[in-house]
């Protein structure tokens, strides 16, 4: 399934990590992911799969539907994310999460 624009906003919304920040860890800059948030641009499929493994670490689901657009984004914590976050952050990174 193909990350869009819109689910990556749904789940970086969710995992309630700034824009800087995905951007950073994508490999992108900020105006770029904003475009492609927004529905402007396309940054490619080496950045889209980034961001999509970055958002699921940071605890985003996302449903398929029957295209490959996905039906929705939703957020699970488990302590295994929990885990990934603090590694790719070195500890101490955004959660979102308090209660995990």
């Amino acid at each position: 399934m193909q990350i869009s624009g819109k689910l990556a906003r749904a789940a970086r919304a969710l995992v309630q990590w700034p824009r800087d920040h995905v951007a950073r860890l994508a490999g992108i800059d900020m105006p770029m992911l904003a475009d492609f948030e927004a529905g402007r641009a396309d940054p490619g499929d080496d950045a889209k799969a980034r961001l999509r493994l970055i958002l699921e670490q940071g605890g985003a689901v996302f449903l398929p539907e029957d295209g490959e657009q996905g039906a929705g984004v939703r957020l699970k914590f488990t302590a295994r994310d929990v885990r990934a976050i603090n590694r790719m952050e070195g500890e101490g990174g955004p959660v979102g999460n308090d209660d995990v």
